[in-house]
């Protein structure tokens, strides 16, 4: 057989004859032209003053016409107490000071605060429990601001979880797995569906400012193994939401812009000699940051907002970093096309002074809520804007260290707790699920958390065991290999 030349065989472009290429050669060319490819599409072919296209998701996504196009997550970190605000349990009130009967406990393992007790006494709720609306939901009076609301909630009351701590219940409720690395729920969105907002990132976390309790970690809005892109940019109160996003004094915009050009240029030619999508990512990054420059200042400040709507959420609306500014903040990102809003407020844990506590944590974040809600719905944006509320695990039916008349504590629960849901294609005024007359376990249609993140993929139109990504010869989802999608609570 004689040996084509480039004459013959356009292949041959090279000094080496085609069959001569390498092994390592052709694996290394054949990156870079899907490389290539990949970095045309990620910067485009506009140029620098057009208007940047919002990143796409993957093709074939969404697998079916979706309910929601955003969400807005509103956790509660450390456990509020199902017992004291959504799962009315008047037999504990009757047996308060009682000996929780060990046939309702069944040999359930207790966590080290309270296993050692030598008395386990049933705790009833101090607050009053009454139903609100034509849906005639059961709320205590530590919530009068989401009971208003009560028939725009579907309530479920019969979540479950394996995680007994706050670490692992944390990160397993935010990434579907209780160890942490893999990817946040947030992160699993953007990659799947991409970004409404060029200007904006897709993922965006907010964190009540000055809070105690069990320390959250950004490991919980992390990308994990997906690409970084993907992970969750975290604002913060005060004058900068995020860090070091203006220019240094003495920069004008236009020499910013010609830095990002000259650095955008140097990052293509080591992406042509090294196709690493981490160089990728750090190209949209630049650019995602500088056309956050003018975005987010925009929407962090509320001098648009009529006095009326601020007041709606509550007098602290107005102080950056309050839950109540960073609720009227998440409906302001959601407007301009952010997908996943992630707010966190810690100091739920209360072992002790749970009356006082709850009742603390409830007037920081009850009003605010429920004026989100009331909000979306006003601007036509609750139909396709799911609202989440709940916390990692749930509270005991019975007192942990010392009861006395007006005063005690709560453990760790994770057999049964509740969480609310609004819009984004629920059902409105429904309480779905029960617990048994003790509030100990799930009596009826329970719902894990690996089921809570598939109805919410579901809503967004995502097959959740479809959306997968390889990493380390395996395929991975957010419900690992669990979830069914709870169809009952879906409108």
């Amino acid at each position: 057989m004689d040996t084509p030349d480039a004459a013959r065989n356009p292949l041959c472009t090279g000094p080496e004859p085609w069959f001569r290429m390498s092994r390592r050669e052709c694996l290394n060319r054949l990156a870079l032209g899907l490389g290539g490819m990949a970095l045309a599409e990620l910067l485009g072919t506009k140029a620098v003053a057009a208007p940047a296209a919002a990143p796409k998701g993957l093709p074939g996504l969404p697998h079916f016409a979706p309910k929601a196009k955003r969400i807005i997550y509103l956790f509660q970190s450390g456990g509020p107490s199902q017992l004291d605000l959504f799962d009315y349990k008047p037999l504990l009130n009757r047996k308060h000071g009682e000996q929780l009967p060990e046939t309702v406990r069944g040999g359930q393992r207790l966590t080290g605060m309270s296993g050692n007790q030598s008395s386990i006494p049933i705790a009833g709720s101090p607050f009053k429990f009454a139903q609100h609306g034509q849906s005639g939901a059961w709320v205590s009076d530590a919530l009068p601001y989401t009971a208003k609301i009560a028939d725009d909630l579907c309530i479920i009351r019969s979540m479950h979880t394996e995680s007994i701590n706050h670490g692992p219940g944390v990160t397993f409720m935010q990434t579907g797995s209780q160890i942490p690395g893999r990817p946040s729920f947030g992160s699993w969105l953007d990659y799947g569906l991409g970004s409404a907002n060029a200007d904006l990132p897709a993922f965006v976390v907010l964190l009540t400012k000055d809070k105690k309790g069990q320390p959250l970690m950004s490991h919980l809005w992390g990308a994990g193994f997906l690409p970084a892109k993907h992970q969750g940019v975290r604002f913060r109160s005060g004058g900068d939401p995020v860090l070091y996003l203006g220019n240094p004094a003495g920069v004008a915009p236009e020499n910013r812009r010609l830095a990002l050009d000259r650095l955008r240029e140097l990052h293509e030619q080591q992406f042509a000699g090294t196709p690493d999508a981490e160089i990728a990512a750090r190209i949209a990054n630049y650019e995602m940051a500088f056309n956050m420059q003018t975005s987010v200042p925009e929407v962090a400040d509320f001098k648009d907002e009529p006095e009326h709507v601020v007041a709606e959420y509550g007098p602290d609306a107005r102080t950056p970093g309050t839950f109540a500014a960073n609720c009227l903040l998440a409906r302001r990102l959601a407007e301009r096309g952010v997908r996943f809003i992630q707010l966190y407020h810690q100091d739920w844990d209360h072992h002790a002074g749970l009356p006082g506590g709850l009742k603390r944590e409830c007037l920081q974040t009850d009003r605010a809520a429920a004026a989100l809600v009331t909000d979306l719905k006003r601007r036509g944006m609750l139909d396709d804007t799911l609202v989440v509320w709940g916390g990692e695990f749930g509270r005991t039916n019975y007192c942990q260290g010392l009861m006395t008349a007006g005063n005690f504590g709560r453990d760790h629960h994770p057999r049964c707790f509740s969480v609310w849901l609004a819009g984004g294609g629920t059902k409105p005024g429904m309480t779905y699920g029960e617990t048994d007359e003790y509030g100990y376990n799930v009596a009826q249609n329970p719902v894990h958390i690996h089921d809570l993140h598939a109805t919410i993929m579901h809503l967004f139109g995502i097959d959740h065991e479809q959306l997968t990504y390889k990493f380390q010869g395996r395929r991975y989802r957010l419900t690992d290999v669990h979830g069914h999608v709870v169809k009952d609570v879906i409108a």
